[in-house]
């Protein structure tokens, strides 16, 4: 896919999967427009939406991995205060060149693939240039993914190595014995800020911005945004929010989950349904006079149910309610439009 095509697919999905979406100028980079005053404690339209360039892709192990890149932008890391967790922003640093993202998934399922602990270093024919741990990520645009602002010594061409831990979550099914090992992969990224100055971005009129809405994310065959799956098999416990997360609960009941019946608890974004990994999660289901299950939900990774918290249940009668409580957070870094969301902590009950 070539260069134009790949802005227009991602500019033109996510401009015209906004509601109302009348009211909006495209442009070429010059800076960053002025954030939404007053935003809304929860997911908003921000002020703009930027294209992206594809660097290239390649295979870390069993994992495929897409590396883009687009202008240096501010984004907002978790950080806690005392009982309660906020944002701080990541400004642009004045030797910042480009915001590079790596996107890491599963190439037979589309699966994608938190909790890597993904680290990029760049290289030109002169030695090492930049080498960090990169944040995981949430943006309306491209789901959940890594990325980080970097430094670059002008036009070159640059190496960028991407090295993927092995996720740190439960596995199942065809994914059980994948993504065991640490893994790298390298591409070429022939640098050139005058085409980098190119990538078109959207900016939203006042009008728009800090409506309680989402960009639509970006439409792309090549590589997957994460969203949760449309049905789940099993039993379904309904959903409710916390702080604009959308949870879900399923029981599943399939061998590869052992002989007890599955929980499966999805967490989703609102307007999108984009997977929302890094938050610590508890459950407990009633039994006869006492809690048949009380704890933790491990992360985990499915063919089928993608990425979801879950963990098995011995009850009798089987589960027709749960009471989910958020114990922390989801600690990834947001993009504009998610930094006042996903904050609270908080019990809901599910029931069938």
């Amino acid at each position: 896919m070539n260069r134009r095509r790949f802005l227009g697919a991602v500019g033109a999905a996510g401009v015209a999967g906004l509601a109302g979406c009348a009211g909006f100028s495209t442009t070429t980079y010059s800076s960053e427009p002025p954030l939404v005053e007053n935003p809304p404690d929860g997911v908003y339209v921000p002020s703009h939406i930027e294209g992206m360039e594809m660097v290239g892709m390649g295979m870390a192990g069993d994992a495929r991995v897409a590396v883009t890149y687009s202008y240096p932008h501010r984004f907002w890391t978790v950080e806690q205060n005392g009982q309660e967790f906020t944002t701080q922003r990541v400004d642009i640093a004045d030797d910042d060149a480009v915001h590079l993202m790596a996107s890491v998934w599963d190439p037979e399922t589309g699966v994608v693939l938190p909790n890597t602990g993904l680290s990029m270093e760049i290289r030109t024919d002169a030695g090492l240039v930049s080498q960090e741990v990169v944040y995981p990520m949430l943006s309306q645009q491209m789901g959940f993914h890594y990325g980080a602002n970097f430094p670059l010594d002008g036009n070159d061409v640059y190496d960028v190595t991407v090295s993927v831990g092995a996720p740190s979550v439960e596995r199942f099914g065809s994914l059980a014995n994948r993504f065991t090992q640490p893994a790298t992969a390298t591409v070429s990224f022939d640098y050139r800020e005058g085409a980098r100055n190119e990538i078109e971005y959207t900016v939203f009129e006042e009008s728009r911005r800090g409506q309680r809405d989402a960009v639509a994310p970006m439409s792309m065959e090549m590589m997957p945004v994460g969203r949760v799956p449309d049905s789940v098999p099993g039993t379904a416990l309904g959903e409710a929010t916390v702080g604009d997360l959308v949870l879900r609960g399923h029981v599943v009941d399939a061998e590869r989950f052992g002989d007890d019946p599955y929980l499966v608890v999805t967490a989703a974004t609102p307007y999108n349904d984009l997977v929302v990994p890094g938050m610590a999660l508890s459950a407990r289901v009633p039994g006869d006079g006492r809690a048949a299950f009380s704890g933790g939900l491990d992360p985990a990774l499915d063919p089928d149910l993608g990425f979801h918290y879950g963990a098995p249940v011995s009850v009798s009668g089987g589960v027709d309610a749960v009471e989910l409580t958020v114990e922390i957070p989801p600690q990834v870094a947001r993009h504009e439009g998610y930094e006042t969301a996903f904050l609270e902590t908080g019990t809901v009950t599910l029931s069938a």
